[in-house]
């Protein structure tokens, strides 16, 4: 098999990465949108309102580390049932999906309504950035549970021939988050300015929308739906498939999303600057990173579509496409951090100390962006569309846990590092690990077909 031959003249390889990536790019950069107004908005107030928020956003990003975990498991065997064209399993996987997000999203939902302050001491030591920050949680708390159960309804369009209508959804959700954003935070249209607490009455109310959108998207004709009176139906053998894929997604997501957390935290006890620098650093490397997210989601799609239709071969030939592709794309995100790192740092009410911490971060962000774009798309999209989701919860246990966790640690905590040295180790895990993702790829474990026939019929 040449992986070379046709990489850049095969016409319907790119027509079907066009119609999934182009929208699930588009979809992921409306999100990371919201971070951008929040970021620059509470930026324009005031440096300790941004960074206040962007601590209390983590509690938010553990949760949707989990949903994550739970909506890529349905869509790793979404994929290969619908190449497979066996509509009824999307529909129990549907199911299956919706009973382990919501119980989750639940759970996170009433810690951040009832016990915000005590989730925000995790991430800092100072009163005031304690009470803006739980005055954001205890609003946008119930819109955590919200968007677990929507993302799984975006997440069955995706993977039945409907992105568009998923973006559509995703993207005008977003959109009215910004809008909202604009009038609740600054006091817009005769609401008074409410700062951090708009932002979060702005997420609230653009959850709620969105949900009701993907409801509503379910009841068109031929489209898969979730029969919720049948939620609470057994499936043995589509469950031990599916724990098979979530659990070391969920291993792996809570050694990703602990771990970033923990990088947040320990620039957070730093130091407002540090704080602030590192928030505005992630606004880029999010909206960035939202291509690559784009390209891993097309790619378990389109992979798992042939692997779950049998065609072996051919889903072989597209994962070694998708490979050679995501580097290419990480070399263009490094320069995109180059060209775009002085327009950020321009438009940010920042500290003198914080404008020069940030400038320092996006050059090292510009590395390390190379090995999240590679790392992305081969371990969550190559190996995740043949059902290899183990690989991802040890190379983080060893490269983030292992490596770039301890020195974080020991640099801020116990050597004192300087603040841009700290923040390097916790860029070095993706780097770290490239070579180890390159071995397990050439050994084509991922290659694998993971559909029954008639299966809990």
């Amino acid at each position: 098999m040449n992986i070379f031959s046709g990489l850049f003249t095969d016409t319907i390889f790119y027509k079907k990465l066009f119609k999934l990536g182009f929208p699930i790019t588009l979809q992921a950069f409306l999100v990371s949108l919201v971070g951008v107004s929040d970021a620059f908005m509470l930026g324009g107030i005031d440096q300790n309102e941004m960074a206040d928020v962007s601590l209390a956003t983590q509690i938010q990003f553990l949760q949707s580390m989990v949903v994550f975990a739970i909506t890529y498991a349905v869509s790793i065997l979404g994929a290969q049932y619908w190449g497979k064209n066996d509509k009824e399993s999307i529909s129990k996987i549907f199911r299956i999906g919706l009973r382990s997000i919501g119980s989750t999203s639940l759970f996170v939902a009433l810690l951040c309504t009832f016990c915000p302050e005590m989730l925000m001491r995790i991430f800092a030591e100072e009163g005031p950035m304690v009470k803006i920050g739980a005055e954001y949680l205890r609003i946008a708390g119930f819109s955590y549970l919200l968007t677990g159960v929507s993302q799984c309804y975006l997440t069955i369009l995706k993977n039945t021939n409907k992105a568009d209508l998923s973006a559509i959804i995703g993207g005008s959700a977003v959109i009215l988050n910004i809008i909202l954003n604009y009038i609740f935070i600054y006091g817009h249209f005769g609401f008074p300015a409410m700062g951090a607490k708009g932002a979060a009455l702005a997420t609230l109310i653009a959850r709620i929308i969105e949900l009701l959108a993907g409801i509503l998207s379910s009841f068109q004709k031929g489209a898969i739906k979730a029969q919720w009176k049948r939620l609470f139906e057994k499936y043995p053998a589509l469950s031990k498939d599916f724990q098979k894929c979530v659990l070391p997604l969920l291993g792996g997501v809570i050694f990703w999303g602990v771990g970033f957390s923990s990088y947040t935290a320990v620039l957070g006890h730093l130091g407002e600057d540090a704080a602030a620098a590192n928030a505005a650093a992630a606004v880029l490397r999010d909206l960035l990173c939202c291509l690559t997210d784009g390209m891993a989601g097309a790619t378990i799609i389109i992979v798992g579509n042939e692997l779950g239709a049998g065609k072996l071969e051919l889903g072989k030939l597209y994962g070694c496409r998708f490979a050679i592709l995501s580097a290419i794309v990480g070399v263009i995100t490094m320069g995109a951090v180059l060209l775009l790192a002085p327009v950020v740092i321009n438009n940010m009410k920042l500290t003198a100390e914080a404008s020069e911490l940030l400038r320092g971060m996006f050059y090292i962000l510009s590395f390390y962006m190379i090995g999240r774009c590679i790392n992305t798309v081969v371990i969550n999209g190559v190996f995740g569309a043949g059902g290899d989701t183990l690989f991802d919860m040890y190379s983080l246990a060893v490269c983030m846990w292992g490596l770039a966790v301890p020195l974080a640690f020991l640099g801020a905590f116990v050597f004192h590092w300087p603040i841009l040295l700290v923040y390097g180790c916790t860029c070095i895990d993706e780097v770290g690990k490239l070579p180890w993702v390159f071995n397990h790829f050439r050994r084509f474990i991922w290659v694998k077909d993971l559909t029954r026939n008639n299966v809990d019929n």
